[in-house]
C-alpha cells in the first residue's frame, strides 16, 4: 500500500525525490504521512481539497480489501 501511495504523490509534485512517506501501524490502523515541499503541498492537496479526498478514497478501497483502516495526513516541510 505504501508503494502504491509513493506513485500517486510522485506523479502529482514537481520534485518527486523530496517526498517522504512514514507509515506507522496499529493493530488494524495503518497511519501514513506524506511529506512534501511547501511548493508541492499545495498541488497534493488540490482545490478545496479534491486532490487530497481522491487519494485518501484510492487508499481506502486498498485498504478495505485488506480489512485494515488507513489513515493520510499530509505535511509540507
Amino acid at each position: 500500500m505504501k508503494e502504491t501511495l509513493r506513485i500517486l504523490v510522485e506523479n502529482l509534485v514537481d520534485e518527486p525525490n523530496e517526498v517522504t512517506i512514514t507509515e506507522t501501524i496499529n493493530d488494524n490502523n495503518i497511519m501514513y504521512e506524506v511529506c512534501t515541499t511547501s511548493k508541492d503541498i499545495g498541488k497534493v492537496i488540490g482545490k478545496e481539497g479534491k486532490m487530497a479526498k481522491s487519494i485518501r478514497n484510492i487508499m481506502k478501497s486498498i485498504a478495505t480489501k485488506n480489512h485494515v483502516k488507513v489513515t493520510i495526513e499530509f505535511v509540507g516541510k
